[in-house]
């Protein structure tokens, strides 16, 4: 009996330990380096792999190319590919740079449905030089008069990212007429949804001014990417407002958002949408997800996994931690921390279906690196004995 009852413990204790282990963490790859390649700042990342075509496994990782930190100076926006998994990367490449403006909060998403399935289209803001967030007005400006509009852009490529059409504006489908001054795409991805009756339709994940009173909503397309509609914005629930967010598609088809907390408790937001992005539940607060207000990321894997990165800390943008959900994130109850440090805004993309990479700005501001983070594998059930 007493043999009996320790092999049931070892067993017990073995399964315990092997559905806790942390997966293993790779070391940091260089992506953008201030000072090299153009630009003494880099900021902002986004990042897709690309998952179809001849360009296949290619991973595209962008950024703001600033000359200086500030948020809305002169910033280009620029791009890094890899085709060996993030082993050697092209050089810095300036995809979008308009005279007199500020180009940022990048997100880009790969079509994977529909007659344009391979492009992949990049959306972004562009603000008047040095007119930020806190300066820039409601509607969609006067040729009369000067330009204190946020505007955004997007543009494509049909060639795995080798080649891009001009900016196109699309102001206009993004935007609220009244009530809406600064608008911001992300930063990170956005997503083009798989099954239900909106199968096919592009999201853009998006927030809106006047400062100290954001609002977060989806912008989305039933043609590619062709033209635009913004939905509704999630109503809060008083207790603090959302900013910077993502979205992804459940196995049911439902549209979750998580987004960057504002004036409330150190706690990112989460609501559903359940008609394709047009209308939201109530923000609510993530328990388990701290938020010292920064940007993070979200990225469905399939099977119900769902991945979050940003910060383990309520106070700091430090201690980068990947959280794992396995049940299409209702819960999160599996994390692993990937950088003690410095850890600001990130974006997970997947490698493999055993693997993502972690793009992330690090201390200081100075860097923006990947990090490869094996997916751990679900707890083994338990045996009888062990019951």
């Amino acid at each position: 009996m007493l043999h009996a009852l320790l092999a049931a413990v070892s067993i017990f204790v073995h399964a315990r330990d092997h559905s806790t282990s942390p997966p293993p963490v790779g070391a940091p790859i260089e992506v953008f380096i201030g000072g090299q390649g153009g630009y003494p700042v880099y900021r902002i990342p986004a990042a897709t792999r690309l998952e179809h075509g001849a360009h296949a496994g290619r991973l595209l990782v962008f950024a703001e190319g600033r000359p200086q930190l500030a948020d809305v100076t002169d910033n280009d926006l620029v791009l890094r590919s890899s085709d060996d998994g993030g082993v050697t990367w092209s050089p810095v490449r300036v995809l979008a740079d308009i005279a007199g403006r500020s180009l940022n909060n990048p997100c880009v998403v790969e079509l994977h449905e529909g007659a344009r399935a391979g492009r992949v289209l990049l959306m972004f803001q562009s603000y008047p030089e040095n007119m930020g967030e806190h300066h820039v007005v409601e509607g969609y400006g006067s040729p009369d008069g000067p330009d204190r509009v946020c505007r955004t852009m997007v543009m494509h490529s049909d060639d795995g990212g080798a080649t891009w059409s001009a900016p196109r504006e699309v102001t206009r489908g993004v935007k609220r007429a009244t009530g809406a001054t600064s608008t911001a795409t992300g930063p990170g991805v956005g997503i083009q949804l798989s099954r239900g009756p909106h199968k096919g339709r592009v999201i853009m994940p998006f927030n809106e001014g006047p400062f100290d009173r954001w609002r977060v909503y989806a912008a989305y397309s039933d043609d590619a990417g062709e033209s635009w509609r913004a939905g509704e914005v999630a109503p809060d629930d008083a207790k603090g407002v959302a900013n910077e967010v993502q979205m992804f598609e459940r196995a049911d088809g439902a549209v979750v958002l998580n987004a960057r907390q504002h004036l409330g408790a150190k706690r990112r937001k989460a609501a559903t949408s359940i008609d394709g992005g047009a209308t939201w539940s109530v923000l609510a607060d993530v328990p388990e997800l701290p938020d010292p207000t920064c940007m993070g990321g979200v990225l469905a894997l399939g099977d119900g996994v769902v991945v979050f990165t940003g910060c383990d800390s309520e106070t700091r943008r430090a201690k980068g931690a990947v959280w794992f959900s396995r049940d299409d994130g209702r819960s999160w109850s599996e994390k692993t921390e990937i950088e003690p440090g410095g850890f600001a805004y990130s974006v997970p993309v997947r490698l493999s279906p055993a693997e993502i990479g972690v793009v992330y700005e690090g201390a200081g501001y100075t860097r923006i690196v990947m990090r490869r983070v094996s997916v751990p594998q679900a707890p083994a059930a338990a045996s009888p004995a062990a019951r």
